[in-house]
This record gives structure tokens, C-alpha cells and sequence, in this order.
């Protein structure tokens, strides 16, 4: 199985997109090499703006950018795009629901060794909270391909979450996706494991693990943290009871805080949240950090061992 960071997604994409659609625009924050925009910016010049590092005045400029019909793509590091910019993010892009993409690479730990400044565990749950703002993390380069396409014709504000390292192809072409609504992967009678992005892979893995011991995993790629597919929550809160999210965000008001709410309102199951544990990354490798917060296949199988006693 082959790894692709899905970054390398984001540039070849949005490349595509270009050559098909001269509304579509890309304000980069001088990282386009690491975020992959580089060949866009020698291909179509007269679609592609530079602002240095400026992240509050990109996101200013995509406004103003999309009031004229324009598609803009503010393309910086998560950090930097969810909190640097988010006043301008909130007060200019979301309140007047202007048709802007925020895509962000660098999510999570996987910066890994640039540590804690350069990762980001707080991104999707700061954006989330801004009424108007769609927040997407794809799990692999095909479906985050698939999901750019799908936020270039949404009508609205979307923020796209990538990584920096490569992670394992999950999905084949034919694989469709549509912006909130959860990829069922697998049905399963015992238990439901909810992921995204990068840990989605971790997720099946522990599936499997867990399938070899008689126990029936029901896996979903939760994509669309918001809107968040609060019909399949309630579906597998009914049908399995038992819920277990992974991601690779803070536990706090990511993935598992919104299904957690979904949950809460319905007044039946249970749910464990996997993820970083309310505490800042460390210059070290993606897997030690994984590790260190228990993102793994092993605690999954674990936490899913104890909710079936």
C-alpha cells in the first residue's frame, strides 16, 4: 500500500481545477512549495497571488476576490490559517457567507518534528464553531482530490484540513464522496468507530484486529466534521450503541466533541473519544506522538474490548 501526503492532493487538484475553471484563484502565504501550489503559479500566473506572509491579509483579499465571482483559495499551514486569520476568516468570509476555500496543510501532528509551533490540534474545532463554515479533513490523496473538487462548486465558506507526511491510500477512483455525509466502510452489529483523516487508516486497522476476535466493527470515514451526517450518528447509536472517534485533533471540540453533542441530545449510548489529549505536540516522530496520545490501533481495540464487557 502506498503513502501520499495529501498535501501533494491539494496541488495536483487544484492545478486541475485550474486549467479548468479561470475563476478559480490561489492566494498563497509564501509556502507554495510546501504546500504543493508552485506548478499552478507558473501555469496560470494571472490566477495565482503571493502575499508573503500575510495570512489576515489572504483571507482579505479572497473576500474581496469572491464578491466579483471569483473561486479564491487561500493556501497557507493550518496554524497559521485557523487562528492567525480567523478574525478575518469570521468577520469577512463567514458572515457574509463568501464563496472562499481555506486549505490548510500541516494539520495535526503530523508536522511532527517541527513541533508543537508547527503543529496544529485545534484547527477544526476553532472553525467549526464560526457559523457558516464547512470543516473537512480527507483521509487519503483520492478522497482529498475528490473533496476539493466537491468544495470548489459548494457554494460557501470551506476550510480543508491536509497532511504534511504521507499516509496510506485508502480509496480507489471510483470512490465517491460528498461534503457532509459520512463514508460507511464497513456495517457491523457491536460497535462503530468513527474516524478521519489520517487516522482513519489506523481505525481499519484496529477494525480488522477486532473482526479476528469475533467482534463486529461498523467504520466510518467522518470526512465533514461540519456539517456533521447527524442522521448516521443516530443511526449507529441505535444499531450498534457503542461509538468509539478517532482523529487526530485535540479531543476538544473536534470530531468526538460533535458527535458527543449529537449523542447527548439523543439521550441513549456511549461514546470514547481517541485523540490528542488536551495537550501540546513535541519535536518527535509522527508515530511517537501518536503514540503518546493513544492514537493507535492497539488502545482502539482496547477502549472497544472494555465497552463490550
Amino acid at each position: 500500500m502506498g503513502k501520499r501526503a495529501t498535501r501533494e492532493a491539494l496541488g495536483d487538484e487544484v492545478l486541475k481545477l485550474g486549467e479548468e475553471n479561470k475563476d478559480i484563484y490561489v492566494i498563497d502565504c509564501d509556502v507554495s512549495k510546501s504546500c504543493k501550489t508552485l506548478e499552478f503559479a507558473k501555469r496560470f500566473p494571472d490566477q495565482h497571488i503571493n502575499v508573503g506572509i500575510s495570512e489576515q491579509n489572504a483571507v482579505g483579499m479572497a473576500a474581496g476576490l469572491a464578491t466579483t465571482g471569483k473561486i479564491p483559495f487561500v493556501v497557507t499551514y493550518a496554524i497559521f490559517g485557523s487562528m492567525r486569520a480567523v478574525e478575518q476568516i469570521r468577520q469577512e468570509v463567514c458572515y457574509p457567507n463568501q464563496n472562499v476555500k481555506i486549505l490548510c496543510s500541516h494539520g495535526g501532528l503530523t508536522p511532527a518534528n517541527d513541533g508543537a509551533s508547527h503543529q496544529c490540534i485545534e484547527d477544526m474545532g476553532i472553525l467549526r464553531t464560526i457559523p457558516g463554515m464547512n470543516v473537512i479533513m480527507p483521509a487519503d490523496y483520492t478522497s482529498a482530490r475528490k473533496l476539493i473538487r466537491a468544495a470548489s462548486v459548494y457554494q460557501g465558506p470551506v476550510y480543508l484540513r491536509f497532511t504534511r507526511d504521507g499516509i496510506p491510500d485508502i480509496y480507489e477512483d471510483e470512490d465517491h464522496f460528498e461534503i457532509g455525509k459520512a463514508k460507511c466502510l464497513q456495517d457491523g452489529n457491536d460497535i462503530s468507530i468513527m474516524a478521519n483523516g489520517d487516522t482513519l487508516f489506523i481505525a481499519i486497522e484496529a477494525a480488522k484486529i477486532l473482526a479476528e476476535e469475533g467482534i463486529s466493527v461498523r467504520l466510518y470515514d467522518f470526512h465533514t466534521i461540519k456539517p456533521l451526517d447527524v442522521e448516521a450518528v443516530k443511526e449507529a447509536v441505535k444499531e450498534t450503541g457503542k461509538i468509539i472517534t478517532v482523529e487526530d485533533h485535540n479531543i476538544l471540540n473536534g470530531l468526538g466533541s460533535a458527535v458527543c453533542e449529537v449523542v447527548a441530545e439523543l439521550g441513549q449510548g456511549i461514546v470514547r473519544r481517541v485523540g490528542v489529549q488536551d495537550r501540546f505536540g513535541e519535536s518527535a516522530p509522527y508515530e511517537a506522538l501518536l503514540e503518546m496520545n493513544g492514537i493507535t490501533k492497539e488502545n482502539i481495540c482496547k477502549i472497544a474490548r472494555e465497552l463490550l464487557k
